[in-house]
């Protein structure tokens, strides 16, 4: 299943499902929003605060429900990451998303929620950029609305120009797309949530972790078979994933040779989306191919109507 197409005058859906956010950020968003042509609906616990959860579960998962059952609303865009999506999957009514589809979108903490809606209702999710995220930038914001408002063709999704995708393992691979936040993908494993990568392609991304934490949920993904059922990957940014030495570590990019590149599937990295700049919006659950010899990747479907 796929969402309508955004357009301009649409409602947007603005929920906290995570960690909450400065209030006056809020504004800020809301304004930014608006200045592109889009009415906004607040969720009714967007601006709540519970430690570092905006809010009870309860309400979180009341917002996010509320959004999908509102027919007024075009499109949900929850405000920022953090932590907390994993908490609310339990009370989420799968059957009104079934059938209320619509656009959702995120990434980093909401890859949880991105992951699990594709599976459980079939329907086409987005990594891409939150309330919170910076929308000045050009090509984040290009990728945003070309997606959301003309995705109902097949195409293809490129780095911006001067930034080339790296062609590690040659050869083509087809599956769904699948993944975003390489911690919560982990944190999904041995529960009903966990991510499902059979003959599917996996697309990774993480921020300021060290690269034996990498190694360590790469081996916990390997261990798990999950990394061996994958057709294909997409290694996204890894932000503040270095080191100022490596007298007693490996490098990110040695833990990639070890853990994927030595599986000999087609990959592709130095994709510009994760927590960094620009932040290409990348569709979770649509069937793409990535081309390792072109250094493409192709949307074979519509991924909105």
């Amino acid at each position: 299943m796929i969402g309508k197409r955004l357009k301009k005058g649409c409602i947007i859906g603005l929920i906290s499902p995570s960690s909450p956010e400065n209030p006056e950020k809020i504004k800020d968003s809301i304004s930014t929003l608006r200045n592109h042509g889009f009415n906004i609906k607040e969720g009714n616990f967007l601006y709540e605060k519970r430690g570092y959860l905006a809010g009870g579960d309860k309400e979180r998962a009341q917002d996010f429900m509320n959004m999908f059952k509102d027919e007024s609303v075009d499109m949900i865009l929850c405000m920022r990451g953090g932590y907390g999506s994993m908490r609310i999957l339990p009370l989420i009514d799968y059957e009104i998303i079934k059938n209320n589809p619509k656009i959702f979108i995120g990434y980093s903490d909401i890859t949880a929620l991105l992951n699990t809606i594709s599976s459980r209702c079939d329907l086409i999710t987005f990594h891409g950029p939150m309330g919170n995220s910076n929308f000045n930038d050009i090509e984040t914001l290009g990728s945003f609305l070309t997606t959301l408002m003309n995705g109902h063709r097949p195409y293809k999704l490129l780095n911006p120009l001067g930034i080339n995708l790296t062609r590690n393992i040659g050869g083509k691979a087809v599956g769904k797309i699948v993944g975003g936040n390489l911690s919560l993908i982990t944190a999904t494993l041995g529960t009903p949530y966990e991510i499902d990568t059979k003959n599917n392609i996996l697309f990774m991304e993480d921020i300021n972790e060290q690269p034996y934490v990498i190694d360590r949920m790469l081996t916990q993904l390997h261990l798990s078979g999950k990394l061996e059922q994958c057709s294909g990957f997409i290694i996204g940014q890894f932000t503040g994933c270095s080191l100022p030495n490596y007298e007693k570590s490996l490098t990110t990019n040695e833990v990639m040779l070890d853990r994927i590149l030595s599986l000999n599937k087609p990959t592709l990295s130095n994709f510009m989306c994760g927590h960094d700049y620009p932040n290409l919006t990348l569709p979770i659950g649509a069937k793409g191919e990535i081309d390792c010899d072109k250094g493409e990747i192709n949307i074979l479907e519509p991924v909105v109507k």
